[in-house]
């Protein structure tokens, strides 16, 4: 092994702890590792920053837009608008109906969209039909990684085919895929569908009526039990201030959730309200005794109020942090998230538990499910902020205009454009985008924001680690290596072998950074059994779409973790079983449609 080799593989080595770990962001981890590259001269100038200009990259920038032109047009509508109606009040029908609805979506829109996309759908649908949340929200994220197993527009198998070009040998075309993927997403959906779903567990977070539901949320997140009530004594330091004067939240860490003032209950007060002498408050939290002697606080019994949380003016609402959120990594009081949307966050859902305590401290996560309450109005207008996904109560759809059959015709040119190989991929899909703007689906700024710009830099900084590991020899070292360890087996134990690794490799690293380190390598492997590179590439192109195993192999996965209240062991339980029967559809596949 040569001094290039060794270093190589340190690098990859320090890249892979460093993205376990979690410590640095993904993005500056790649930007690190292109540093490190041109330091070392592992790479050339001329390639260090080539991935930038990849026409790998500017496909994936593509597709963003274009997947935010379908969502903001109302598009995406058409496949949910009658959902419900479809899905009906079966359970596995539901499941297979969701699948195969995200599964669709997917085959031409970035992954994590067309679970965002469908997540307010599926909530209303399990609310209307009495099934259990739980037993739909993981089928959806499963069901959009599947249907990115069938397609070329998946940023994984964008990337394989990228390192087959830079390898001399041709790309992946449109169809190339669906051998493989298609049987895979079906035996996936169908496995969800009769097996999957009763192992995970069964949280109904839906109801009946608007009333029933709301009741139902907050038993859910367990409020009835929490909330303690004070009397306000003559001498308290807190009678006649305002809630926000008398910092409630920030200094006693208590959620005020009512107050009771001569047998009326004020449900959700403003922090600009009074509390008056005599009044009983209401609240989520733990009131030190301390507190309680110095504020001039009395524990009693809460009124007869019978703790529900709605009235004819408050209502209750849950919500999840959208992909790209602003709102990631930062506290509810450093938003000031009560004074700017005027609306109380009275718990928090994340990895299976509740959280009711110190909610103003704890940095919002991806993933995380927000329990609101606030008045109507407030969160009708609450619906429309991009930082959150607001679960809605039924799944009445407004008809797509104009625009929205026009956003779904210029996806179609471009994906025969590329089908009929009259444009190439990246030509066809940044044309696609090019014209949605000025067609007016989305404006300029949009289509900024709608990149996901770590995920860009995240590629194309890791890009030259794939030349690296061609230019110094280690792919073909590693190569040579796995045909010594199962080569005996022939090229389609090859490509298992490379699978799994894939597989593995994706629940902790990710399928971008996983796609870029086993490209070069599954490519010289199978150049060393003098086998078609492109029919064994296509093993680890499709594994890096099965992150199933852990709700952090995938962020569709985080997505749907706190609003269907699922634990890591949910995700190893369902998803160990439904990796092993890919694994065996996806050998058969191959050795059937690519004759390995």
């Amino acid at each position: 092994m040569t001094s290039q080799s060794v270093l190589i593989l340190a690098i990859i080595g320090i890249v892979a702890i460093l993205l376990i770990t979690d410590r640095i962001r993904s993005d500056l981890i790649a930007l690190l590792t292109l540093i490190a590259l041109g330091l070392t001269g592992l790479v050339s100038p001329a390639d260090l920053f080539s991935g930038f200009s990849r026409s790998a990259v500017i496909t994936i920038m593509a597709l963003f837009i274009i997947t935010a032109g379908l969502e903001r047009t109302g598009a995406t509508q058409v496949l949910g608008r009658h959902l419900a109606q479809i899905a009906g009040k079966s359970e596995a029908r539901a499941v297979a109906v969701i699948m195969t609805a995200a599964a669709t979506l997917s085959l031409v829109m970035n992954t994590i969209a067309s679970t965002a996309v469908l997540l307010p759908l599926v909530v209303g649908l399990a609310r209307q039909t009495h099934l259990k949340l739980s037993k739909l929200l993981m089928p959806l994220a499963f069901g959009s990684l599947l249907g990115g197993m069938a397609t070329i527009f998946t940023t994984a198998n964008i990337l394989v085919s990228s390192a087959l070009v830079d390898n001399g040998y041709q790309p992946y075309g449109i169809f190339d895929f669906f051998p493989i993927g298609l049987p895979m997403a079906v035996a996936g959906v169908i496995f969800m569908a009769v097996v999957g779903r009763k192992m995970l567990p069964a949280h109904s977070l839906g109801g009946v009526n608007d009333n029933g539901q709301r009741i139902r949320l907050s038993e859910m997140y367990g409020l009835p039990q929490a909330v303690s009530s004070v009397y306000i004594k003559q001498d308290s330091q807190l009678a006649g201030r305002t809630l926000a004067e008398g910092a409630w939240a920030s200094q006693l860490g208590l959620i005020v959730v009512g107050i009771t003032r001569k047998g009326k209950h004020v449900l959700a007060p403003s922090p600009k309200d009074q509390v008056l002498e005599g009044d009983v408050v209401s609240f989520t939290g733990t009131l030190q005794d301390q507190d309680q002697i110095d504020y001039g606080l009395v524990r009693t019994k809460g009124p007869d109020w019978h703790h529900k949380f709605i009235s004819g003016e408050i209502g209750l609402v849950e919500a999840a942090l959208a992909p790209r959120s602003p709102f990631a990594g930062k506290t509810l009081t450093d938003l000031k998230f009560r004074e700017k949307f005027n609306l109380s966050v009275l718990a928090l859902w994340r990895e299976g538990k509740t959280h009711r305590e110190g909610l103003g401290t704890m940095p919002l996560r991806f993933g995380d499910a927000l329990l609101l309450q606030g008045s109507y109005d407030r969160i009708e207008l609450f619906r429309d902020e991009p930082g959150l996904i607001v679960f809605k109560e039924n799944v009445d759809m407004i008809p797509p205009g104009p625009r929205a059959w026009l956003a779904v015709g210029l996806t179609a040119a471009a994906v025969t454009l590329s089908a009929l190989n009259i444009l190439p991929i990246a030509e066809a899909t940044f044309a696609a985008a090019v014209f949605m703007v000025l067609s007016g689906c989305l404006t300029m700024d949009e289509a900024y924001h709608a990149i996901e710009w770590q995920a860009i830099f995240l590629i194309a900084g890791m890009l030259p680690l794939g030349f690296a590991l061609s230019n110094a020899g280690t792919a073909s070292l590693i190569g040579d290596l796995l045909v010594n360890l199962v080569g005996q087996g022939g090229a389609l134990a090859l490509a298992g072998g490379l699978f799994l690794a894939a597989m593995l490799l994706t629940q902790v690293i990710g399928g971008q950074t996983t796609a870029v380190v086993l490209s070069p390598i599954a490519i010289a492997a199978a150049q060393s059994l003098q086998t078609d590179p492109r029919a064994i590439s296509i093993a680890v192109a499709v594994a890096c779409s099965t992150a199933f195993l852990t709700p952090f192999g995938h962020p569709s996965n985080v997505l749907v973790m706190g609003p269907g209240g699922y634990t890591i062991r949910d995700y190893t339980r369902v998803g160990l079983l439904l990796t092993a029967l890919l694994f065996v559809v996806m050998l058969v596949s191959l050795a059937v449609s690519w004759g390995v």
